[in-house]
């Protein structure tokens, strides 16, 4: 008997249901059966179900005789279950990697309960993926597992059917089946939370849910929208069977209400012909199902609700309509608003440039406004142990705030404040860019301090490399370069490198990277230290993986399943993990992935797989890692200081430089070990490969390469040249 039966459903999906059958055949967790039911659908759906099951046993094909609906095709598949629990995945939807093993973990954990919910992130036509707004229901809180009384706010996730796994013997008890009709969700779900005497939550994105462009039955305008009135018909027939659970009727009643004006206020829905249908039985639905001396909470709710009762169509699209009109004013309004105020901050930009510049002023900023980090963090510190005379400020949202040091002043970006800073401060000092609005004055010295030894291309180099370039704008990035007066280099290729891709007349200071001082002072206590706020276990080996972004990639895409790795390494390793810095709310290239985390199977993994993205200092994890495992990113050139091994994971090596376009080989001259899928790489760490003695002579060379001036003293340099004007040969 296997552990879980995936049934799929499938009509009229036929360009994604090679896509979904892949998805769940592909699993790492094979314990599966996969029941395909073919429900009559005139395109090519029978034809692919039937090639999966001659390509793979555990398909077990269904064709039905007549087309017979979502909900029936899916009791045919439940007919034919064998396994322990039920899942089921639509035919144009798709189960994330690793999903099953982390589904059957949570399950065994959790004391095996009759329902497990989990997460679904929306993915787009465009590849843009987005996780539910109501995530965070489904952390864990309280009991591992409980009854709906206990977490009553469940109720407020999305009601479908795909986003949990049933226990198959608590369906039979309860016989439990899907009505005909749209909206078959409705009745089967909300019987099955009431009734589950076990819940448990799995707080990780397991099934992706496709939006597609057209098609989709929620854009498609129809009468049988109508069917969810039969539907709570149903749904309120099987409380009144259950005497039991009449408590809960206050709470589905609200529930329809909510869905019935979901369905009413969506365009595309219901036909011209049907709403004035759709609202009469909708008010009948409130007279009908209102429960005793039950009253909406005061606001919109409550007037829709008397709407329906009394059956004030037209009333209720007047005040619907002008309910919006109300938030386009209010739209408009705060547009204006938001326009008078960059008109009064250039204003107060341009009066600001008119004062005297303030000698005692630097301000910083690092990986646009994100927070203290990188080569500024350190000079600012430098700063205000050297040159106590300048006061310094750092730019920086509220989100950000805490990661200040004591006595650091914060500009909020856009402020007036930010703007008189950048006006009067004579020292501006950034990794990255500073506002394109920023105008230079005669006096104020702009440093650039770089954030990264350029193994990709960078600059005009990107000229002809369209994808990695996208909308750069060549002439407004050489108008920002013709502000630098340095540019801080941590070696001699990549001075060669920032000359030539960014040509003007700056100096080169090719000090080392001041971000790196700290490998050099760092303890053993401040890295035992580093290694106990992260959750490191005493004893385990703990691997840091950062990989880079991909030019040729929408968005971030996980290149390898880290809870497999994991899993596979055993209790000894603990991965700590640090996507891209793009990937993150706030980052240049939009929101993280669709797992939330980005696709961190945390709990999957037994918690030896430690999400690191919201730690601020990279050098800390760089610290408390026992070896390093990236791909291209530019870590592995801070990370040499250290004298750890590297593991290189060059996968996609070919695609990666044909898009980007590198100043070298990385696997001809690597730093370590080299890998080029994931089985190999579990056998690098599984065999001792990653740490072996040969490797050291590769890593000493790349060091005295990339890391000649890394001595400790880089930011010491910086700041003597730069804010206390001693000459170069001078400087230790």
């Amino acid at each position: 008997m296997p552990r879980f039966s995936v049934i799929v459903p499938a009509y009229q999906v036929q360009p994604y249901l090679h896509d979904c059958l892949r998805s769940v055949l592909t699993q790492d967790f094979t314990d599966f059966e996969l029941i395909a039911v073919d429900d009559r659908s005139p395109d090519a759906c029978g034809s692919i179900i039937d090639d999966a099951a001659a390509h793979d046993p555990r398909v077990r094909p269904v064709h039905l005789t007549d087309n017979v609906g979502l909900g029936p095709a899916r009791n045919a598949g439940l007919g034919r279950a064998t396994g322990d629990y039920v899942l089921f995945l639509d035919g144009d939807d798709t189960l994330a990697p690793g999903a099953l093993r982390a589904i059957a973990e949570r399950l065994a954990a959790t004391g095996e309960p009759e329902v497990l919910l989990f997460d679904y992130a929306r993915v787009y036509w465009t590849g843009r993926a987005v996780r539910n707004v109501r995530a965070e229901l489904l952390r864990q809180s309280g009991p591992e597992s409980f009854r709906l009384d206990d977490r009553p706010e469940l109720l407020r996730l999305l009601m479908v059917a795909w986003n949990k796994a049933y226990r198959r013997d608590f369906l039979a008890r309860e016989g439990f089946t899907f009505p005909p009709g749209y909206y078959e969700d409705t009745p089967w779900t909300y019987p099955v939370l009431l009734t589950a005497r076990s819940l448990a939550v799995l707080d990780r994105v397991c099934v992706h849910y496709r939006q597609r462009r057209r098609g989709g039955i929620l854009r498609t305008p129809s009468r049988r929208h109508l069917d969810v009135f039969d539907q709570y018909d149903r749904v309120f027939r099987f409380l009144d069977s259950r005497p039991d659970l009449a408590h809960w009727r206050p709470a589905l009643f609200q529930r329809m209400l909510d869905h019935l004006a979901a369905v009413f206020t969506s365009p595309g829905r219901l036909p011209r012909g049907a709403r004035a249908e759709f609202f009469r039985r909708a008010g009948a639905h409130h007279r009908r199902y209102r429960p005793g001396g039950a009253t909406s909470p005061p606001g919109r709710a409550w007037w829709r609700g008397l709407l329906l009762r009394i059956g004030a169509r037209r009333v209720f699209q007047f005040l619907r309509g002008a309910d919006r009109m109300r938030r386009r004013a209010a739209e408009l309004g705060a547009a204006a608003y938001v326009r008078l105020r960059a008109v009064a901050l250039r204003a107060h930009y341009r009066v600001q440039r008119l004062r005297p510049l303030d000698r005692r002023l630097a301000v910083f900023a690092a990986y646009w406004n994100k927070g203290y980090a990188c080569n500024p963090a350190a000079i600012e510190a430098k700063v205000r142990e050297l040159a106590p005379h300048i006061r310094t400020a750092w730019i920086t949202t509220r989100e950000h705030a805490h990661t200040l040091p004591p006595g650091v002043r914060r500009l909020h970006p856009g402020s007036p404040a930010y703007w008189t800073a950048l006006a009067r401060a004579a020292y501006l000092v950034n990794n990255v860019n500073f506002t394109p609005r920023l105008r230079k004055r005669p006096g104020q010295i702009h440093l650039q301090t770089h954030h990264g030894t350029p193994l990709k291309h960078m600059g005009l180099d990107l000229l002809d490399r369209p994808a990695a370039a996208r909308s750069i704008d060549f002439n407004e990035l050489l108008e920002r370069v013709d502000h630098w007066d340095f540019s801080l280099s941590a070696n001699r290729h990549s001075t060669l490198v920032w000359e030539r891709v960014y040509p003007s007349g700056y100096a080169t200071l090719e000090y080392g990277f001041p971000r790196n001082d700290v490998f050099q002072r760092a303890t053993a206590e401040d890295v035992a230290r580093v290694r106990e706020r992260l959750g490191v276990p005493e004893g385990a080996t703990a691997v840091l993986y950062a990989p880079t972004h991909r030019d040729y990639q929408r968005g971030y895409l996980p290149r390898l399943d880290l809870g497999r790795v994991a899993r596979a390494l055993g209790p000894g390793f603990v991965f700590l993990v640090r996507p891209h810095y793009f990937y993150g709310p706030d980052g240049p290239h939009g929101a993280v992935g669709a797992d939330g985390a980005h696709g961190l199977p945390g709990e999957a993994a037994g918690g030896r797989v430690i999400d690191v993205s919201g730690h601020t200092g990279v050098e800390e994890l760089c610290l408390a890692a026992d070896a390093l495992l990236t791909d291209y990113s530019s870590i592995m050139f801070d990370y040499a200081n250290l004298d750890r091994p590297i593991v290189i994971h060059a996968d996609d090596w070919d695609a990666y430089r044909a898009a980007r376009g590198t100043y070298f080989d990385i696997t001809t001259a690597p730093p370590g070990p080299v890998t080029r899928s994931e089985d190999e790489l579990i056998e690098v760490f599984a065999t001792s490969a990653w740490c072996d003695p040969r490797h050291d002579a590769r890593r000493a060379a790349f060091r005295a390469r990339f890391c000649p001036h890394d001595d400790g003293r880089a930011a010491e340099r910086v700041v003597r040249r730069v804010f206390l004007g001693e000459p170069s040969e001078s400087l230790p």
